[in-house]
């Protein structure tokens, strides 16, 4: 719980869902969640995970690479943080929210004194109405381009920083049943008690631009959910999603904190 009793939620928002599903961050998108956060505030304060840093940079450039890959990834990392940064904060401020960057790499989370330092700084920015927003250091990490798409991140940072919810916002209606989607008419999972059981449901493909798939969120809800905190898969591409999920207007999985 947040500061006067406002409910801590932390929004990880995915590179399908920035992008809404083109080549380009949406700054139409990120202003929804601005007006969303704006509209909710005097009942919670938001953390946000956000990806997309080497979306924004594709935008401007075309690095040529010493054959590896995962280097020009860092490099446009690099590139297109600051940009994104830039996107958030006006959209933000137009709407009076201020913001505040933090990079992260799974080994801060190793580190006690990092780990201190960590919920130091965010609760300090979150008492001065400073919504930070968080990514992957990825010009000294590579875990989350490889693999995650910054799910296990938004993970380990609700857990340290002991969020109410998470909510991971992607590009479907939650985790669709296995049936259902062999016979391509998808079918949402809404409540989820067991997630061992909801393993065998889904696919374990990656995402069109993301570098995540459902795999990584249920990983993530994994974590969680052994801190009993609840999970919420969201479309975020709709406008209003959060505002939405919240008075149940839309469909959705909803991974419960306990059994």
């Amino acid at each position: 719980m947040g500061k006067l009793g406002k409910k801590r939620v932390l929004l990880k928002i995915g590179t399908n869902a920035l992008t809404k599903e083109t080549d380009q961050i949406s700054r139409g998108k990120i202003e929804d969640i601005g007006r969303q956060i704006s509209a909710l505030k005097d009942d919670y304060e938001f953390i946000i995970v956000s990806s997309g840093a080497i979306a924004v940079a594709k935008q401007f450039v075309k690095l040529e690479g010493n054959g590896k890959e995962i280097n020009v990834k860092q490099a446009l990392a690099a590139i297109g943080q600051p940009h994104l940064m830039r996107i958030f904060h006006d959209n933000f401020w137009e709407l009076g929210l201020l913001t505040s960057q933090c990079l992260l790499s799974y080994a801060d989370f190793e580190r006690e004194i990092s780990r201190q330092n960590i919920m130091n700084t965010i609760n300090v920015l979150l008492e001065n109405n400073y919504i930070p927003i968080i990514n992957e250091n990825d010009t000294v990490a590579t875990d989350e381009i490889k693999f995650g798409d910054n799910d296990k991140l938004a993970a380990l940072t609700g857990c340290l920083l002991n969020v109410d919810l998470v909510i991971i916002a992607t590009n479907t209606d939650g985790i669709y049943t296995k049936v259902s989607m062999n016979e391509n008419k998808q079918k949402t999972i809404q409540l989820v008690e067991d997630i061992d059981k909801l393993q065998s449901e889904i696919s374990t493909d990656k995402s069109s631009r993301g570098t995540g798939g459902m795999q990584s969120k249920i990983d993530a809800a994994r974590i969680l959910k052994n801190n009993n905190i609840e999970t919420w898969i969201v479309n975020g591409i709709d406008d209003g999603f959060i505002q939405k999920a919240i008075n149940n207007e839309i469909t959705f999985t909803k991974i419960l904190n306990k059994n």
